[in-house]
């Protein structure tokens, strides 16, 4: 496309396709004016598909009460249809678009007559399709689904021809008996924590609708906790599966890079470049859900099959080794605020009852120190992070097709208040990767150095220094590009409120792109922590979450 398009031309590709959008919402699931009037900013607590009228007793209850891992067994065991569920999950998205703006592609009756094929599978040969038979699952926009377009919020990619090929990893899916029904909206660019761009516009959040749903996976992080979804996979290149669970109030997983595969997905972006890798994981509703994407989908380490660059490892049980706990006691290292980073107040409560209650469920708590040593600093770590992310050429899909910049990506926003570049500018190209490396190198040695020494299992962190916030104000995210960087696999646990009794001041940075604490603004948002092992320990990352969170469940105060 032309880079001098007049204004209305790319306003004329986006009224095209949002009416296409909105025709794929069969008439019978359209919400009534009335109740789209007024909307209370707390939605969860609206209930939205509840008054709706549009879903029946039973697709409520399916969409309710239930984690993907128990709808599973009645699926497989024909106590409940794949149709039915299919139906009752759709519904509930469809709900969830019209209030959240969190989808991008539907593709409903494809869904349905996909369900209906495996319900008449199971019924033929008496046994399931495979171990996600018949389970609804929404992917991020960013992957590739057969007669589907993958815009990821560009103007410019809407005339690019539907996708002729599935990605990597919904081929697995689809073999493995999942139901393919939606796509999930993101930001322009896919690198800010705004889920909004020119086409589908603002994904909202859910637990309080003036807050961010957080990006770049923040329709799927709005859909799933809406329950639109029970199970959905994101992309995490700086914390884009993370943010959207802290700020909606679930579960997310960002595993080591290619665990789960990651190719024939459009990004926009230059590949090839080293850099940061991002990772494709789940979001749900629990620890066991995360387990349950994370185990079949890597699985018995075929996944290179359908991918080149994943990585032929597969998923085992917590293997035994110098750091294995015994009778599931923990050595957890916590990492505290930065000094550029500061917590706000409703994070560091959550962080420190977290502290507290693992104490009491009898766990050794390690508190981190830096002792001075830039490789340990998560300021200096955020910087040689945003370094990577702007070394190199880049694609401007945004001017070739004219449309104006989002405001959370007009801002630009970036760490380097907090210090230095760690690389100096003006090298040459080969120069600027060799330096990047040997100052990556530093870091993944510090951090090395103190697994060891301290012989943690785990570290127990801050998912971000505030939860969510205002659109457009959310920052740099210091707190979940620093295991991007190193490559470890992180876990979101939502647990905790912000509380405008328990933290009445409100808290103002020194600096203009990070997020105030604004106490009204931010009242009942989620808080969450985040448990991270070293690159490869996925399994055990997951594991002692489970135990944590249940820890949190019994002894903690939130």
């Amino acid at each position: 496309m032309a880079s001098n398009s007049a204004p209305s031309s790319w306003q004329n590709l986006v009224a095209q396709k949002q009416r296409e959008c909105q025709q794929k919402i069969p008439r019978e699931w359209v919400l009534s004016g009335d109740l789209l009037t007024d909307l209370p900013a707390r939605l969860l607590e609206y209930d939205v598909p509840r008054r709706s009228g549009l879903l029946s007793d039973s697709e409520l209850d399916i969409t309710q009460n239930y984690t993907a891992s128990q709808l599973l067994v009645r699926l497989a065991s024909g106590r409940v249809s794949s149709l039915d569920v299919t139906t009752a999950f759709c519904k509930r998205a469809a709900i969830a678009q019209q209030v959240l703006s969190c989808l991008t592609e539907t593709f409903f009756p494809e869904a349905l007559q996909r369900a209906k094929y495996l319900d008449e599978y199971l019924q033929r040969e008496g046994k399931p399709f495979g171990p996600l038979h018949g389970l609804p699952i929404s992917l991020k926009d960013s992957f590739c689904v057969e007669g589907t377009q993958a815009t990821v919020g560009y103007v410019a990619l809407l005339k690019v021809e539907p996708c002729k090929t599935n990605s990597a990893l919904v081929k697995m899916l689809l073999k493995l008996g999942a139901v393919l029904y939606v796509k999930t909206n993101i930001p322009q660019t896919m690198m800010t924590a705004d889920s909004e761009n020119n086409i589908f516009g603002r994904t909202l959040n859910p637990q309080k609708k003036i807050l961010t749903a957080g990006g770049s996976s923040g329709g799927e992080g709005a859909l799933i906790s809406f329950r639109g979804s029970i199970l959905g996979v994101g992309t995490d290149i700086a914390g884009s599966i993370r943010i959207p669970a802290l700020c909606c109030g679930v579960y997310g997983f960002k595993p080591t890079a290619n665990r789960i595969p990651f190719g024939g997905q459009v990004s926009g972006a230059i590949e090839g470049m080293p850099g940061l890798i991002p990772a494709a994981g789940p979001l749900a509703h629990s620890i066991a859900d995360l387990k349950l994407l994370m185990s079949t989908v890597v699985g018995d380490g075929h996944a290179w099959e359908y991918d080149s660059s994943a990585v032929s490892v597969p998923w085992h049980g917590i293997p035994r080794g110098i750091n294995d706990p015994a009778n599931g006691v923990l050595t957890i290292g916590v990492l505290g605020e930065d000094e550029h980073f500061p917590l706000h107040p409703p994070v560091k409560r959550a962080l420190d009852s977290a502290v507290e209650a693992l104490t009491r469920a009898g766990h050794r708590i390690v508190h981190l120190d830096s002792g001075g040593d830039e490789a340990l600093s998560v300021s200096y770590a955020s910087r040689l992070a945003f370094q990577y992310f702007i070394y190199g050429p880049h694609k401007d899909l945004v001017a070739e097709a004219g449309e104006p910049l989002v405001t959370s990506v007009a801002k630009g926003v970036a760490p380097m208040f907090s210090g230095p570049f760690p690389v100096q500018h003006g090298l040459e190209p080969f120069d600027t990767i060799q330096a990047l490396h040997e100052a990556r190198a530093r870091v993944y040695d510090a951090w090395r150095q103190i697994w060891v020494d301290l012989k943690l299992d785990v570290i127990l962190a801050p998912g971000a220094q505030n939860t969510a916030v205002g659109f457009d104000t959310y920052g740099w995210p210091p707190y979940t590009v620093l295991w991007n960087l190193l490559d470890y696999p992180a876990c979101i646990i939502p647990y905790g409120k912000a509380s405008k009794e328990l933290d009445p001041e409100p808290m103002n940075t020194s600096d203009d792109v990070q997020p105030n604490y604004i106490p009204d603004e931010v009242d009942g948002a989620p808080c969450a922590i985040q448990i991270i092992t070293p690159q490869f320990q996925d399994e055990k990352c997951l594991w002692a979450a489970d135990i944590i969170d249940k820890a949190l469940d019994m002894y903690g105060k939130q």
